[in-house]
């Protein structure tokens, strides 16, 4: 299903950040190359060491970090990327990229590439239902960004209500039909 489709996979500063682990995973078996990139606040989550291990690249988390070789790598991994896809995508990202502030890797990488974008929304529910964050998602469709809603479940925060990620399934199937 995946064979040789490029998909870049950022992961933003969230507990559901682990979740990312699972769908990087099922994503390398069916056959696509993965690139990871991790926000600082990610990365207080889950190591990258732990997604290199995953994805079998490296990951990248700093805009400003030496390179091995001469590469703009906010360019390169925008051009190569077949299929964006965030997860999580927290209020934060969701709010950079719909006002269009670039200023860390994965947000400079989202702003540079044509490919589609996916956010799989997590966060907790008085973040999802704040008039200013459904508006920044309301605007990122109109421009033609895709949105995979948050599920009802119990939150970090320990209430129940709106705002966990979808399952992984529903993730990769979402996926799936954005590919074919």
């Amino acid at each position: 299903m995946f064979n040789n489709l490029n998909i870049v996979i950022g992961i933003t500063g969230g507990i559901a950040a682990y979740k990312a682990c699972g769908i990087i995973n099922y994503l390398k078996k069916e056959g696509a190359n993965v690139d990871v990139i991790m926000t600082n606040n990610a990365c207080k989550f889950i190591t990258p060491l732990t997604i290199e291990t995953l994805s079998g690249n490296k990951v990248v988390c700093d805009m400003f970090e030496t390179p091995d070789y001469i590469d703009v790598k906010h360019i390169s991994l925008a051009n190569k990327a077949d299929l964006f896809l965030i997860v999580p995508a927290t209020a934060n990202i969701i709010g950079k990229v719909a006002n269009g502030i670039a200023d860390d890797m994965l947000s400079t990488t989202i702003m540079a590439t044509k490919s589609k974008v996916v956010f799989a929304l997590a966060m907790n529910n008085g973040m999802y239902e704040n008039k200013i964050v459904q508006d920044n998602i309301k605007k990122l469709k109109e421009y033609g960004y895709y949105f995979i809603e948050p599920a009802y479940g119990h939150l970090a925060c320990g209430t129940n209500a709106k705002g966990k990620l979808a399952k992984s399934e529903d993730i990769i199937n979402y996926v799936k039909v954005l590919v074919k």
